[in-house]
C-alpha cells in the first residue's frame, strides 16, 4: 500500500488542481481507479489510454484541448519521454500512481511518482486498491471491488463487501471464482467490454458512472446503461462462441493448448485468463490475427 505521507501528497495535488485530466490505461482496473478518483475531488475529466503499453506524446492534445492544469496518470506502466517533455515545457504538474515494475531512472524528476513497490514494505497491489485509500469513501467499496478482481488481486475488504451486497458476492478469496461466478464478476466483464466501444459511447460510460451509487446501477439494465450492457452483449455473444472453440481443442489437446481467431476486436487476454482458469493444468496460447499482425496472450 502507500504510506501515509504518500497518501496526503496524492490529497494536496487533488486540491491543488483546478481543472484535473485524468489518463488511465484501457482496463477496468484503470476506469476503477479514474472513477473512485474523481468521485473523491468532484472535479477533472478521465482519458481512455488505448495505446499498449505506453502513453504516448499523442495524448498530450488532450492536455491543450480540456485546458488541463494538472494530470494524473493511473495504472500506466509505460509514459513515453516525449509526452513528459511537453508537460515540463507546458508546466504543467504530473502525478503519476502505477504498482508496475518499472525502472525508476526513466521517471523524471519533475514527475511525482506513487508505486508502492519501491516503498519499505514492498507490494503490488492494483491502482484501483491504492485509489480507494486515498479516497477513504466506504460509498466506493464496490469500486474497489471490480478494479481488484479485474486485476486477479483479492481485495481485504471483500468480506465488507459481502456484507453489504450478499446476493452479489460468494464465499471465495479466489480472484477467478469471484470473477467467473459471482454477479459482481459480470459487471467486471460488463465494464471491460465496455471500454472497447466507440469514444463516445466510452465518454458517456464515464458520466454514467460518476453518478452510479452501487453495483446495481450497471446491473440492472435502465435507458442510463443500455449503451454499456449492449456492448457488453454484443461482445459477449462472439465471445462466448470463441470459447466454446477454444474448449473443445482443450478437450483433444495435452499439456498445451493453442488457440488463434482473426478479426478487429482484442479479447485475446479475456479469453486466456478464462481459459487459464478452466484448464489450470494446461499451458495457454491464444493469438489473435488481424490484417497482417498477430497478438498473443
Amino acid at each position: 500500500m502507500l504510506t501515509k505521507k504518500q497518501v496526503n501528497e496524492i490529497k494536496e495535488h487533488l486540491e491543488k488542481a483546478q481543472n484535473p485530466l485524468f489518463f488511465f490505461d484501457n482496463d477496468p482496473d484503470g476506469l476503477c481507479s479514474f472513477i473512485i478518483m474523481r468521485k473523491f475531488c468532484e472535479k477533472g475529466k478521465g482519458v481512455q489510454v488505448k495505446s499498449y503499453p505506453s502513453m504516448n506524446k499523442d495524448y498530450f492534445r488532450k492536455v491543450n484541448e480540456l485546458r488541463a492544469d494538472y494530470i494524473f496518470i493511473l495504472d500506466k506502466p509505460v509514459v513515453d519521454k516525449d509526452f513528459f517533455e511537453e508537460a515540463d515545457k507546458n508546466n504543467v504538474p504530473v502525478v503519476w500512481i502505477d504498482h508496475h515494475e518499472t525502472d525508476k531512472k526513466t521517471i523524471p524528476d519533475f514527475v511525482h511518482y506513487y508505486n508502492p513497490v519501491f516503498n519499505k514494505s514492498k507490494t503490488n497491489e492494483p491502482v484501483t486498491h491504492l485509489c480507494y485509500q486515498i479516497s477513504g469513501r466506504k460509498d466506493d467499496l464496490w469500486l474497489d471491488i471490480v478494479g481488484c478482481t479485474s486485476d486477479k488481486f483479492f481485495s481485504e475488504y471483500y468480506k465488507d463487501f459481502r456484507k453489504q451486497f450478499p446476493e452479489l458476492a460468494i464465499d471465495s478469496n479466489e480472484p477467478f471464482d469471484i470473477l467467473y461466478k459471482s454477479q459482481i464478476g459480470k459487471v467486471v466483464r460488463i465494464l471491460g467490454f465496455a471500454l472497447k466501444d466507440t469514444t463516445t459511447n466510452v465518454v458517456n460510460m464515464l458520466k454514467f458512472l460518476i453518478k452510479t451509487k452501487s453495483p446495481y446501477d450497471i446491473l440492472e439494465e435502465s435507458k442510463k446503461n443500455l449503451a454499456i450492457n449492449k456492448r457488453f452483449s454484443q461482445i459477449e455473444k462472439r465471445y462466448t462462441k470463441l470459447l466454446e472453440k477454444a474448449k473443445a481443442i482443450a478437450k483433444k489437446s495435452g499439456k498445451l493448448l493453442f488457440f488463434q481467431y482473426r478479426g478487429d476486436l482484442s479479447i485475446s487476454s479475456e479469453l486466456s485468463n478464462e481459459l487459464g482458469y478452466t484448464f489450470s493444468e494446461k499451458t495457454i496460447i491464444v493469438m489473435r490475427i488481424n490484417g497482417p499482425t498477430a497478438s498473443f496472450s
